[in-house]
């Protein structure tokens, strides 16, 4: 639990992506993860533009919440149901860098995307830096917390 609020600390004292890329993951279990969290992030992308609410459903914990730029809590229903309901639509996107700090059973993913999206029927594209914290349960990967803010 340590490492993981040094982590979340030295992310808002300005370590950057960049900074940590230079550190390669220090072993083969760790780069799996890496390699798992790459590819969970590029699935809920993904299933996000095409609309598969269950297969989100199966990357985001039960307890998921996130923050975003509003700096309004959501949680996983609220989430779910808003795509559902075409309030939120991902037209596409592309994953740009993304660090990822393998703690044992706790994985911080920050990166950068650039979307082409709409909420609640207004144009939100741009680029934006995102973070999210997976946790290993009865061993598979989930979710659990996230927040993403337009980039400037």
């Amino acid at each position: 639990m340590k490492a993981l609020v040094a982590a979340l600390l030295a992310t808002y004292l300005g370590i950057t992506s960049a900074m940590a890329a230079d550190v390669p993951p220090t072993s083969v279990a760790d780069q799996n993860v890496v390699a798992t969290m790459k590819q969970l992030a590029q699935a809920w992308g993904d299933s996000t533009v095409t609309g598969d609410v269950d297969r989100l459903g199966q990357i985001l914990a039960d307890d998921w919440s996130s923050f975003g730029g509003s700096g309004k809590p959501t949680d996983k229903a609220s989430f779910l149901g808003s795509l559902k309901a075409g309030k939120h639509k991902l037209e596409s996107f592309e994953l740009g860098p993304m660090d990822v700090k393998v703690l044992g059973d706790v994985a911080v993913v920050q990166g950068i995307v650039t979307e082409k999206r709409t909420d609640d029927g207004k144009d939100t594209s741009g680029k934006y830096v995102w973070m999210d914290v997976f946790v290993k349960r009865a061993d598979k990967w989930v979710c659990v917390r996230s927040t993403g803010f337009r980039a400037k």
